[in-house]
């Protein structure tokens, strides 16, 4: 089973592209179904579920190993953003702050500010990061998105660094 994923690096980031698309599918579900709003951490794990979507999917899809390569780096990077901001939301939810000041909503500072002044408000914070409104198996949804973020990271890293195994040959084979 190991060397079915590790075997092929094509075929497992196209896995992890899958998984993303997943992820981002059930939190568009959550949002318009359920009617939770994410807050902008939540958004921020989005933007790199985006992210690395997109790298592992052109990897994935690219014939060469330099643009594969290219691919995981991007991808291992945003994986690392989205569990960085997973595990501080995560810290929030665990120890919340005595006073919330988290500011406007996202789309108010966006329909309020130029959009040079909102970016960086949006990177910092608004709204209740700290607020768990859904679990699964007692873990929040930022609990949930560090551990993909995790397993995508460790699983890019073994892509990275895994030695290449010999192609079987015709005199081999025998």
């Amino acid at each position: 089973m190991i060397d079915w994923y590790f075997g092929a690096p094509r075929r497992a980031l196209a896995l992890i592209c899958l998984a993303c698309i997943a992820m981002l599918a059930f939190g568009m579900y959550l949002q318009h179904v359920v009617g939770l709003e994410p807050c902008p951490m939540c958004v921020v794990q989005r933007y790199a579920l985006v992210l690395v979507a997109v790298f592992t999917g052109l990897g994935a899809a690219s014939g060469g190993k330099a643009l594969r390569v290219a691919g995981m780096l991007l991808a291992l990077v945003a994986a690392l953003g989205g569990a960085y901001t997973a595990a501080s939301q995560s810290w929030l939810q665990w120890y919340p702050p005595e006073v919330v000041t988290c500011g406007r909503d996202i789309y108010g500072m966006i329909e309020t500010f130029p959009l040079q002044r909102a970016l960086p408000m949006i990177f910092r914070g608004a709204g209740d990061c700290s607020q768990v409104d859904w679990t699964f198996l007692g873990l929040s949804i930022a609990n949930w998105s560090f551990i993909a973020f995790a397993g995508f990271s460790v699983l890019l890293l073994v892509l990275l660094f895994r030695r290449a195994a010999p192609r079987p040959t015709f005199a081999t084979a025998h």
